[in-house]
């Protein structure tokens, strides 16, 4: 299950599909190109070295997505196109009159449907 802590990293990804090159295999031939759903978060740097450790490993959902599992891609050749990338920065000012700078990084998580049962 994807950790309740960082469940609201998710509250604001959208669904996106992500359209995949084909792939040449070791004999030339090559396979078709296809589409993976997906989804996309902007979160902040911090968060983020929070999850990264979590990449390519297969978690489920609930909430608005309950029976679907997501997988973080941070260095999957495959998915070279959606590692994580430069998400921009927001200046802001604490409630003590402090400035500082919040980096935000742009993510993505491949979204499959669960297909099997799991007793809670």
């Amino acid at each position: 299950m994807w950790p309740d802590e960082y469940a609201f990293m998710l509250d604001d990804a959208e669904e996106v599909d992500l359209q995949l090159q084909p792939l040449v295999n070791s004999d030339g031939s090559t396979e078709k190109a296809f589409t993976r759903r997906a989804l996309r978060a902007r979160i902040s740097q911090q968060d983020f070295e929070k999850i990264w450790h979590f990449s390519e490993a297969r978690y489920r959902l609930t909430g608005r997505f309950s029976g679907k599992a997501i997988t973080l891609i941070t260095n999957n050749p495959h998915y070279q196109n959606w590692h994580p990338s430069e998400g921009g920065s927001v200046e802001s000012v604490s409630d003590s009159g402090q400035h500082y700078t919040t980096h935000y990084v742009i993510v993505h998580f491949l979204l499959d449907d669960v297909r099997e049962t799991v007793e809670v």
